[in-house]
């Protein structure tokens, strides 16, 4: 078995933080990615920028697009192009729900976070729709509310 670098086996290596501040998720999958040997060296040293990916369903088969891994620094010429497009790993009705849940206008998939499970690579990814600018408004309304509630409940 793998050696985990003494983390938790799902501990976080990167998160898309405007994902949910950006979108509205409405269902999760978690997929496997076909890596190179020295992407998944830069991937264990948390080298992902998932901040602009998305996900294509092409001929069948999922495809991570624009998510950046940085080049292994000790990987010379077996280091691969940072933005090249990344087979994920998925079952063919997942991918077939995934395709279905796009032709709606408006929802895309995005990558949420990439985690280590069991010694390979995971992502999370979402199937969302944007969020609206009033959506967010409503968002940080209630975030301010349960705060004051939290403080409070803490008085009390």
């Amino acid at each position: 078995m793998a050696k985990q670098h003494g983390k938790h086996p799902d501990t976080a290596l990167a998160q898309n933080r405007k994902a949910r501040h950006d979108y509205a998720v409405e269902d999760t999958y978690e997929a496997g990615i076909a890596l190179t040997g020295t992407e998944i060296k830069s991937v264990r040293d948390r080298r992902v920028n998932l901040k602009d990916g998305y996900v294509q369903i092409r001929n069948g088969e999922a495809w991570m697009m624009n998510v950046h891994i940085s080049p292994f620094a000790e990987g010379n010429r077996f280091n691969v192009d940072p933005l090249r497009n990344r087979k994920l790993l998925l079952h063919k009705k997942e991918i077939s729900k995934l395709g279905e849940a796009t032709q709606t206008k408006g929802v895309t998939i995005i990558p949420l976070k990439m985690y280590l499970k069991h010694g390979f690579a995971k992502v999370l990814i979402g199937v969302a729709h944007g969020k609206r600018e009033y959506d967010k408004r409503q968002d940080i309304k209630k975030r301010e509310q349960q705060r004051q509630i939290d403080r409070v409940m803490k008085h009390y």
